[in-house]
């Protein structure tokens, strides 16, 4: 019996060294691993820094530390005596990420949304009530409707019937102007007043209309002009979640069916 619990006891005073051999020889080898990566400085925010800061100002609020190479954002900042001058905080910072260069810009872009590669900005004036009543915001993304009365045709007598059509999904909008007085009118789609606001505050709209920027295709862009030229533009709050299906080109005989066709 005295054999068995020896033998017992052995085995799990064993079992325990070869657990503790395991797990020492596991963080020597991770630790040898992080001493073997190449390790970059960077700067990193370590004070919340508000949209709209200039450059000059940043480097209170940031400190240099070393990260390991991999882990290293493709525009991070390595060097504050790079930084051009002329240079805001495009949003607000906090404290923990990386010091990117994509998040400075000129001051005359701050309230601008970035335009999505390969898309080109437009801008369309529209009553309120068109664009979500008025209360479209920069970053938003919103579904544009084109409606069309009837044409005439080339070689016919007979007209085009009157259309509508959500014709583009998740459009962002780069930029919003208001009507002179409205209160939003302070910055391009915020109420709020953003550090050196007064060389960054849009041009009021025209009365009564709201002056909405988009990033659009080279195609999106001439159908938006012909809309607004010969027909008429509505624009949904249509977020990342929205559902796309379902859509097709209306005209009087889907919306209205007399009873008998029912």
């Amino acid at each position: 019996m005295k054999r068995k619990m020896i033998g017992l006891l052995a085995a799990l005073l064993l079992a325990g060294i070869g657990t503790a051999a395991l797990v020492v020889y596991v963080e020597s080898a991770r630790d040898k691993a992080v001493a073997d990566e190449a390790l970059v400085d960077v700067y990193v925010v370590d004070k919340a820094i508000p949209k709209g800061t200039p450059v000059g100002k940043i480097p209170a609020s940031v400190a240099q530390t070393e990260v390991p190479a991999k882990v290293l954002a493709d525009d991070a900042v390595t060097d504050l005596g790079e930084l051009g001058k002329d240079l805001a905080t495009a949003v607000d910072l906090e404290p923990g990420e990386q010091l990117l260069r994509s998040r400075l810009v000129a001051p005359d872009r701050l309230g601008r949304a970035a335009v999505p590669a390969g898309r080109q900005e437009l801008t369309v004036p529209l009553d309120p009530s068109r664009a979500v009543g008025g209360s479209l915001h920069v970053g938003d993304t919103v579904g544009v409707v084109l409606s069309f009365e009837p044409f005439d045709q080339p070689g016919s007598q007979d007209k085009t019937p009157s259309m509508s059509h959500l014709t583009f999904h998740k459009v962002v909008v780069t930029s919003v102007q208001f009507a002179e007085g409205d209160s939003r009118s302070t910055s391009a789609g915020s109420g709020d007043k953003q550090a050196g606001d007064d060389d960054t505050k849009a041009e009021p709209a025209p009365a009564n209309q709201v002056l909405v920027t988009l990033a659009l295709s080279s195609r999106q862009v001439e159908q938006v002009v012909f809309a607004a030229e010969f027909g008429h533009i509505w624009l949904t709050a249509e977020g990342a979640a929205a559902d796309e299906s379902g859509t097709r080109v209306i005209t009087l005989g889907d919306v209205y069916k007399p009873a008998a066709a029912r």
